[in-house]
């Protein structure tokens, strides 16, 4: 697949910096779900994973969005509302999801469940991780991980029932939809 090119305002949600592709940009991946890529913003190299924005509604397109990482912005030299240029290609290769500390302690705890954690694809972990993160409150991610742990148990390498095309990121969504940088929550 050839490089998808674009260029595109990054912007702030709630504290953190988005970089959404265009809708364009974001027609031309394999999966309207999260997708891996590796590229470039401002010549920079970088590897993410994209998360889908989420948006269903009549009328409306969806896209991607990821939040680079800030060493990456420092060495792009870019910031929020700033117009960098990307280039991305679809990867096969997933990189390895940051384990939640309050899942790793329940992995720890959980013999069985931590033996096929290691076993699944980076992929598989991605999903676990997106499916606990994907509550309001805190009690329902205790829940979530009460059940991970259950279900990685009985030998369940993905979770169930769990949509991937949804923005599962709490913080910079509602009603599984990714923000628009003037709805934020301060």
């Amino acid at each position: 697949m050839a490089a998808i090119c674009f260029e595109a305002k990054l912007f702030e949600i709630n504290s953190w910096t988005i970089l959404r592709l265009p809708e364009t940009a974001s027609a031309e991946l394999p999966s309207r779900g999260m997708t891996m890529v590796s590229g470039t913003i401002n010549g920079v190299p970088f590897k993410a994973v994209l998360e889908p924005d989420g948006r269903y509604a009549p009328g409306q397109k969806s896209s991607h969005w990821f939040r680079p990482s800030q060493k990456l912005l420092d060495d792009a030299s870019a910031k929020a509302g700033d117009t960098v240029e990307v280039s991305l290609e679809p990867s096969a290769e997933w990189i390895e999801p940051e384990v939640p500390e309050d899942l790793s302690e329940a992995l720890a705890s959980a013999p069985k469940a931590d033996a096929l954690w290691q076993d699944i694809t980076p992929l598989a972990r991605w999903d676990w991780i997106r499916w606990i993160r994907a509550v309001k409150t805190p009690e329902t991610r205790q829940k979530h991980i009460e059940v991970a742990l259950d279900k990685l148990n009985k030998g369940m390498r993905r979770p169930c029932c769990f949509n991937r095309n949804l923005c599962s990121e709490p913080y910079v969504s509602h009603n599984w939809s990714l923000l628009e940088p003037e709805q934020t929550r301060q």
